[in-house]
């Protein structure tokens, strides 16, 4: 087959595996759109083949028409998989310092003095990947808890839509190659060192799994929270959305947002032009203005 026929049926099987053909991507490009927010580009074709092959080959599926089908049939049951497929979470503990020196030196400090007659203090990590960043800000706030003898209602939310990823978030268990951002200190205060068929892994302490509630969530569907949140952290995640589902969003953002709470982007990320709501005050760092 030359490279003109090849092109119209779309991209060539790869290792014996089934056609991503015209049809089938068209469907999922639309499927992912409508129900992720994420626009899949013609040059994105050959990639979601490769990634998607290795679920066919868990579902027993021979064919992406078939694939196509099961989404159809059920676009809720398959959805996560289908996202934890085609997306990239790359994490890891203390990611952006900064973001977490702006808690630790004024945030914190701040809120939990403000809220000491009887608050709540509350924080999103959206889209929480295999969850380095909540347990990261749970650090933070356990200790800034300790460090002022705070007895504030504190608790952080962490979401994601991949079941996979929350999978890994629960189970609190990281290797230790993947826990270089955390200091040594840190590392002896908030982990223990697995052992037997555990060595070389290292599980999330306690109190921070006490600090941390865990739910699937799409951002774009309904939120079952009311708010109001102090921070949300929703970084790296808003890079695979187009404009409008990008202003959509930071409209429901600010909707949950206490007056002058934070909204946190990733260091690609960038609110210009999309939202009234906030102003920049740091990097990647917006805050809710105030009516």
């Amino acid at each position: 087959m030359n490279t003109a026929t090849a092109s119209n049926f779309g991209v060539a099987a790869s290792a014996g595996g089934p056609l991503l053909g015209d049809a089938e991507f068209q469907f999922l490009r639309d499927f992912v759109y409508r129900h992720c927010g994420i626009a899949l580009s013609e040059q994105k074709r050959q990639l979601v083949q490769g990634r998607l092959l290795r679920r066919l080959r868990a579902l027993g599926l021979k064919e992406f028409a078939s694939y196509c089908e099961l989404l159809r049939k059920d676009p809720a049951g398959e959805l996560g998989e289908l996202a934890s497929a085609i997306s990239t979470n790359v994490t890891s503990f203390f990611r952006e310092m900064h973001h977490y020196d702006l808690l630790v030196e004024q945030l914190l400090p701040r809120w939990l003095e403000e809220k000491k007659g009887g608050g709540r203090l509350r924080i999103w990590s959206a889209g929480c990947a295999t969850g380095e960043e909540p347990y990261a800000l749970a650090m933070v706030l356990a200790e800034a808890l300790e460090r002022t003898g705070s007895k504030v209602d504190a608790r952080i939310l962490a979401t994601d839509l991949s079941p996979q990823a929350l999978e890994h978030a629960c189970a609190g268990m990281y290797a230790l190659d993947r826990m270089g951002g955390i200091s040594d200190e840190r590392r002896r205060r908030w982990f223990l060192r697995g052992e037997g068929r555990y060595e070389g892994y290292a599980c999330v302490h306690q109190r921070l799994r006490e600090l941390v509630a865990i739910q699937p969530l799409n951002l774009l569907h309904d939120w079952p929270m009311r708010g109001p949140f102090d921070a949300i952290f929703c970084r790296n995640v808003v890079i695979y959305f187009d404009k409008p589902t990008k202003q959509r969003l930071f409209d429901r953002y600010a909707g949950l947002l206490e007056p002058g709470g934070y909204l946190f982007l990733g260091h690609s990320e960038s609110m210009h032009g999309l939202s009234d709501a906030f102003d920049l005050v740091g990097r990647t760092v917006y805050r809710k203005r105030v009516s």
